[in-house]
């Protein structure tokens, strides 16, 4: 295998795995501000839930940095298409995201009821917007996004904003959700005790559950429906020019990967075992193996995306043959090589002082020690 088919394939290893880290860090930090005024009933216990999270959240966000940056250097034309096409639903993104901050940091300036009311809300809006974004951008790139490309390159987006959020984009992002509630609620079980600790198992019980049957949903979903076959003219070892391949859409196309490579099936069940067993440790209040499975089950989720759609990152529902596929968007060799060096270096690290922060700040939080801004 040549070197820059090669690069090409170990950056959508890479980005299959940022968007994991992504989902698994952040989702769980989402997951708790979604569920805070469910686990929480009093000022107090609100604190006390927020302090569980308040030293990891910023850190955790490091992977949404890392996942943005990754398409930005290796697959340009992606990161372009989708952030002028999709360009409102990026700003509703960082909107939410903006008032995630002030959510945590100014909710105790004022000792009002009202006023820590309002910043409660806005942490389970910043909570609960970009999993729901998340999930429904995966949900529509399995349609195919409503994009086309001139002679010149440049994109032309033909849909509405509204339509981004059609049905099944819909279930993907109550998937997002629920896979982040699961993941928050077992987080706080993992450093609160009392009523919080099991109304937080009960929270990620039922949505583990709920998780389950929308990916079960979803799957058969994505079975029925039409999907992006290559029929011709894509070179694995060719520039970044979408332009010269030919592709159609065929019923239950998407499922062709599955039937040429049936190891892959793995993955869907990957997410099946992990949330089950994670599950089942919840009921057996292990909390910590818990939130272990529920990342092996994210893991599993991003998984099957990613082998379902493999070689297309983002297909187009307007024109199939200007598809963005592994083959035809990335950057250079050099440039690949060069990211793949860098990467090499800093995702360790930030696995690394994230293990560290985690392992240094583990134990329960108690009344006493949420007695701070939070």
């Amino acid at each position: 295998m040549e070197a820059y088919v090669l690069l090409k394939l170990t950056w959508w290893v890479l980005l299959g795995v940022l968007f994991s880290g992504l989902a698994v860090m952040m989702g769980m930090d989402m997951g708790v501000g979604t569920i805070l005024r469910y686990v929480a009933r009093t000022d107090n216990e609100r604190r006390i839930v927020l302090n569980v999270i308040g030293p990891h959240w910023d850190g955790n966000q490091v992977w949404f940095i890392l996942g943005g940056g990754a398409i930005f250097a290796a697959w340009p034309t992606i990161y372009a298409t989708a952030f002028s096409g999709l360009y409102v639903v990026m700003l509703i993104l960082l909107w939410s995201m903006i008032v995630r901050p002030l959510g945590f940091e100014y909710r105790s300036k004022v000792p009002s009821a009202k006023w820590r009311n309002v910043w409660d809300w806005s942490l389970f809006i910043s909570g609960f917007i970009p999993m729901v974004v998340y999930g429904a951008a995966m949900g529509n790139m399995l349609q195919g996004v409503p994009f086309h490309f001139g002679g010149n390159m440049q994109s032309y987006y033909t849909g509405s904003f509204l339509s981004l959020f059609n049905p099944f984009a819909i279930l993907a992002g109550l998937v997002s959700v629920s896979m982040a509630i699961y993941q928050g609620g077992a987080m706080i079980m993992n450093r609160t005790d009392g009523a919080i600790y099991n109304r937080a198992r009960r929270a990620a019980v039922v949505f583990g559950f709920l998780a389950l049957a929308l990916f079960t949903v979803g799957g058969i979903w994505v079975s029925q429906m039409k999907g992006f076959v290559i029929t011709g003219g894509a070179e694995p070892g060719g520039p970044a020019n979408p332009l010269h391949k030919t592709v159609v859409l065929v019923q239950g196309g998407w499922m062709n990967n599955f039937r040429a490579q049936p190891g892959i099936f793995i993955l869907p069940l990957l997410t099946y075992a992990g949330i089950l067993i994670g599950i089942f440790s919840l009921l057996k209040r292990r909390s910590h193996a818990a939130w272990w499975m529920g990342a092996a089950g994210w893991i599993g989720v991003i998984g099957t995306v990613f082998a379902t759609m493999f070689p297309f990152l983002m297909p187009s529902i307007t024109n199939p043959s200007q598809s963005l596929t592994v083959w035809d968007s990335s950057s250079s060799l050099r440039t690949l090589a060069w990211m793949l060096g860098v990467a090499l270096i800093f995702v360790p690290i930030v696995i690394a002082y994230t293990s560290w922060a985690f392992w240094v700040m583990r134990g329960k939080v108690t009344e006493i020690d949420s007695d701070h801004s939070y």
